[in-house]
C-alpha cells in the first residue's frame, strides 16, 4: 500500500543542467512536488576540488532540509561522484550515478560501455568504478567533455559548432566499438540531438534523469517514499544568483512542464 507524503522532492544542480532530471521527474510523477535548487553563484562544479564539491553539496543538501523535502536528488554528476551516501539526517538521497551505472549494463549487449562527463567526473572514475562493481567483466572507456557545460548553459543545442564539438570528443569513444553511451552530466541531455547524429542508431543513450526515475518508481511502489494525494502540485525554481538568461533556458529546458515560481535564495 502506498503512504502518503506531500512533502516536496528536493533535486539540486550547480546550474541548469539539473533541469533535465526535473523535467523528466515532473513527467514521471506529474502529482509530486518538486523543489529546485540550481547553485548558479557557484557554478561550474566540474572544474573544481573534490573537497570543495563535498562542501558545496552539504550546504545544497542542508539547505533543502530546512525546506522540509521527503527526499533528495543529486542531479549533479560532478556532485554525485563526492557524496554517494544512500541517506543524509534520514532523508533519502539519490545520486545519478548509481542509477546510470545499472541502466548502462541494463541495456549494453556487448558490455562496452562510453562515459561522456566533466573532468571531475571522469576523474573520479566513479562510473567505472560502480559499473565494475556490478559487472567486473564490462570494459569501460570515458572522456572527459569540458566544452559541452558552456555550450548547454549558452543554449547551444543545435548550433553547427556544437555539432564539430561533439563530434571532435566522441571520435575515440566510437573506435572503441561501445554500444551505449552514458551521458555522464546532467547538462549532457540538452545537447541529445547533436550526440545522437555522431553515434547513430547501433549505441544506445543512457539519460541521468530516465534511469533515476526508475530509481524513485521503485522506492515509492516499496514505500520508502511516499506519495503526494493532495490533487495539487507545484514545482518551485530556486538559484543562488540572479540571472535572466537562467530563466529563459529553464523555460525551454523544462517545456512542457511549468514552473509556478522562480526566485534567488541565500543557503
Amino acid at each position: 500500500m502506498l503512504t502518503k507524503d506531500s512533502r516536496p522532492i528536493g533535486v539540486f544542480d550547480s546550474g541548469i543542467g539539473g533541469l533535465t532530471v526535473l523535467k523528466e521527474l515532473a513527467l514521471q510523477f506529474p502529482q509530486e512536488n518538486f523543489l529546485y535548487l540550481g547553485d548558479t553563484a557557484r557554478l561550474p562544479y566540474g572544474s573544481k576540488s573534490p573537497q570543495t564539491i563535498r562542501k558545496y553539496s552539504e550546504q545544497n543538501i542542508l539547505f533543502l532540509e530546512r525546506q522540509n523535502v521527503k527526499a533528495i536528488v543529486i542531479a549533479c554528476n560532478t556532485a554525485s561522484s563526492q557524496l554517494t551516501e544512500k541517506e543524509f539526517d534520514g532523508l533519502p538521497i539519490y545520486n545519478v550515478i548509481e542509477p546510470g551505472s545499472q541502466r548502462a549494463l541494463e541495456v549494453s549487449s556487448s558490455g562496452r560501455i562510453g562515459v561522456l562527463g566533466t573532468r571531475a567526473t571522469v576523474n573520479s572514475q566513479a562510473y567505472r568504478k560502480k559499473i565494475l562493481e556490478y559487472h567486473p567483466e564490462a570494459q569501460v572507456f570515458d572522456q572527459a567533455c569540458p566544452l559541452f557545460v558552456p555550450l548547454a548553459e549558452e543554449g547551444w543545442d543545435s548550433d553547427p559548432v556544437t555539432n564539430l564539438i561533439v563530434f571532435r570528443y566522441l571520435g575515440p569513444l566510437l573506435q572503441n566499438k561501445i554500444d551505449t553511451l552514458i551521458l555522464g552530466c546532467t547538462h549532457y541531455p540538452i545537447l541529445k540531438s547533436s550526440i545522437a547524429k555522431v553515434t547513430g542508431s547501433a549505441v544506445e543513450l543512457v539519460d541521468s534523469g530516465e534511469a533515476i526515475a526508475r530509481w524513485l518508481s521503485r522506492d515509492i511502489e516499496q514505500g520508502r517514499l511516499g506519495v503526494n494525494h493532495d490533487g495539487h502540485r507545484s514545482i518551485d525554481i530556486m538559484t543562488t544568483d540572479h540571472s535572466a538568461h537562467f530563466t529563459e533556458v529553464a523555460h525551454r529546458i523544462l517545456n512542457p512542464v511549468k514552473a509556478d515560481a522562480f526566485r534567488v535564495v541565500d543557503l
